[in-house]
């Protein structure tokens, strides 16, 4: 555990009902003349996209709409947005999507410069500054990605995806409206909500945790533990969808303050070369690390069962038992959601078991968080495992 430590967040953070209309308020304060929202053609075609395009014609300013940004974006991908928007003129941006649109929307935050791009960055983070302000609306219970200061794109050429972070990227404005996940199909409700689960567990039992990283992690944590079957089964569930959507929150802080361990590490190939959804390739992860990380964090994940089992009579007494306990929820969860455990559905062969080790192991800013060292040997096992 870190005994130095800090927590950089967003400057105002709205949520509840109606919190969508507090775009209208900000744009007029803050006398925002030209918007640059920033968004998908699913959140268009889904209808989501009219809720924050209202608020912004209430504030009276004029509005240019980037929408062609694929799934999983390369850099380039990102950087041709990036273009389109330096052009626009904005003065503010809104970004309302899930984790790839918030992180080109925030790469353009810093990018309103010809000093340098996306492919600058990916080599030297330090170097981005906050050129224009930005209001993130996450789509999706999961990624986290409106409170980090990371920006994930892939990197073809590596066959990996790669995290920029630098904490100018941190939004100033975030919304979180339940109304924007009520009608997520359940399948990305589930990979997003996973990926969330893993965001949680991981900060908690990282190198890096710290007493304010442990705060969100765990109220995290137990939010999802005891909502995410409900949120991603029942539409009409907007109770378990709000703490959800705030879990998600959380567990974006708890990166900020703290950061993921190995099962981010080594899912990240799986989305660079196989274009794995990064929900689906942590769940894919998350039990197999964690029962190979459980001999070094044994305390720390019995005492996330002591805060998130809440059943009337707790049949575990020794650490063991309850470590073993999380780690059976875990992989509970996944089992519930219906998605897959093994690489072998996305035609991952096991003639490429040596690339996949060779490039989780250059994920190195991650890997050294994780409790118990991953060698090379160690990721093979593992990738092995879910082979």
């Amino acid at each position: 555990m870190l005994t130095s430590y800090n927590l950089k967040m967003p400057h105002a953070v709205y949520g509840g009902d109606n919190a969508m209309d507090n775009i209208t308020a900000i744009l007029k304060a803050g006398n925002v003349k030209r918007v640059a929202m920033f968004t998908d053609k699913g959140i268009c075609g889904a209808g989501l996209f009219s809720l924050p395009e209202e608020a912004v014609k209430a504030a009276g300013a004029e509005y240019y709409v980037l929408d062609d940004l694929p799934a999983e974006p390369s850099y380039m991908a990102v950087q041709k947005l990036v273009d389109e928007f330096k052009a626009s003129g904005a003065d503010l941006i809104v970004a309302c999507g899930g984790g790839s649109v918030m992180d080109a929307a925030k790469l353009a935050s810093v990018l309103v410069t010809d000093e340098y791009g996306v492919k600058e960055l990916l080599d030297d983070p330090g170097r981005a500054k906050k050129c224009v302000p930005i209001i993130l609306i996450p789509t999706t219970a999961g990624t986290g990605a409106e409170v980090t200061p990371n920006a994930i794109v892939a990197v073809p050429e590596k066959e990996l995806k790669v995290g920029i972070v630098n904490e100018n990227m941190i939004a100033d404005y975030v919304i979180l409206d339940a109304r924007m996940i009520k009608n997520l199909p359940r399948s990305i409700a589930a990979a997003t909500g996973v990926d969330a689960l893993a965001h949680c567990i991981e900060c908690f039992t990282s190198n890096k945790a710290n007493p304010f990283s442990d705060l969100y992690a765990l109220e995290g944590l137990d939010l999802i533990l005891n909502n995410i079957e409900k949120a991603c089964d029942d539409p009409e569930a907007m109770t378990e969808k709000n703490r959800m959507q705030i879990a998600a929150y959380y567990g974006g802080l708890a990166i900020t303050a703290s950061g993921t361990t190995a099962v981010h590490a080594l899912s990240y190939p799986l989305g660079g070369k196989y274009h794995i959804a990064h929900g689906v390739s942590n769940a894919i992860l998350l039990a197999p690390v964690m029962r190979f990380n459980e001999p070094a964090c044994r305390e720390r994940l019995a005492a996330a069962y002591d805060r998130c089992c809440h059943d009337e009579v707790k049949t575990c007494t020794t650490e063991a038992e309850k470590s073993a306990w999380i780690i059976s929820r875990l992989e509970q969860i996944v089992k519930h959601l219906n998605i897959p455990v093994s690489l072998k559905e996305f035609g991952v062969p096991e003639s490429d078991l040596d690339g996949l080790v060779e490039a989780g192991m250059q994920v190195q800013r991650l890997l050294v968080n994780n409790p118990r060292p991953v060698t090379p040997e160690d990721a093979r096992a593992l990738y092995q495992e879910v082979l």
